[in-house]
């Protein structure tokens, strides 16, 4: 059946209505629910996120509807918490993000002409800084971000002010100069008195440079990132369980039998996939 959202809107609405009318009921009379503060749901909501992206990682859409449950109770439940101390409730959430979406789309709801994705996102940090009061593109990264994402949310920004690389193949020359660096540091026999600091400095021009390499190229490097932890976790589980199978202990094994079992599981199906 073709998804209508029209048609779906008094469900939809409907749902909406009934979350509310649950999250009050246990706030009233659920010991557990009724405890709850802004702060003791923060490291909740932190850890249903990441099973949120998790399974998004994964492909997964029925635990990614479930896991979207969560992290909307979760909103909600912040919302309620902050009407309880007179300050806004989830009418005042939604409709000045409303506010906020029509601010910054006047090629929607203005006459600005946008006929990119770029200048969608051009307009849009322009238009942040305009409403935040920002001195600087880069004010609106925050400070407590995973290194690795901050890093991509950096070059974002500075790209929607215009300082980009205009050519992957510039990105790719700016990693392999960036490669050489961080290999000079290690060129020389005896050790230089700081090269452990000057290598980690070059190291991270590395992870830098790699990351914009990835986003011209349109790879997510999070997500890539992910996915080679999983698969390597799933070709480390084969070599533990087979070797363990075949009668020896991992600590007993040379490198040269665990490529073995690690080419075996390099010709397994990827994890989660169907045999």
């Amino acid at each position: 059946m073709e998804y209508t959202p029209a048609a779906r809107r008094p469900a939809q609405l409907e749902a909406f209505s009934r979350l509310l009318d649950v999250l009050d009921r246990l706030r009233a009379e659920c010991p557990w629910d009724r405890k709850q503060t802004l702060e003791s749901l923060r490291h909740l909501t932190i850890e249903e996120t990441y099973e949120l992206s998790d399974a998004i990682i994964r492909g997964n859409l029925p635990d990614l509807q479930k896991e979207l449950g969560d992290v909307m109770l979760h909103l909600t439940f912040y919302a309620k918490i902050a009407s309880e101390q007179g300050a806004f409730d989830i009418a005042d959430v939604l409709n000045a993000q409303c506010e906020k979406l029509i601010f910054r789309h006047p090629h929607i709801y203005g006459n600005v002409q946008a006929d990119s994705e770029e200048d969608v996102k051009r307009n849009w940090e322009q238009l942040k800084l305009q409403e935040k009061g920002n001195s600087s593109v880069l004010g609106g990264v925050p400070a407590s971000l995973p290194a690795l994402i901050k890093a991509m949310r950096i070059q974002e920004k500075a790209r929607g002010a215009g300082f980009d690389w205009e050519k992957p193949e510039q990105v790719w020359e700016k990693v392999q100069e960036e490669l050489q660096e961080f290999g000079n540091e290690f060129a020389d026999v005896v050790p230089s008195e700081g090269r452990q600091e000057r290598a980690a400095a070059e190291f991270g021009d590395l992870l830098f440079s790699l990351i914009n390499f990835a986003r011209h190229a349109g790879i997510n490097p999070e997500e890539a990132l992910e996915r080679t932890n999983r698969k390597f976790i799933h070709r480390f589980q084969h070599l533990e369980t087979a070797s363990a199978r075949d009668g020896y202990q991992l600590r007993d094994l040379t490198l040269a039998q665990m490529d073995v079992y690690w080419n075996q599981a390099k010709q397994l199906p990827p994890a989660g996939s169907p045999e």
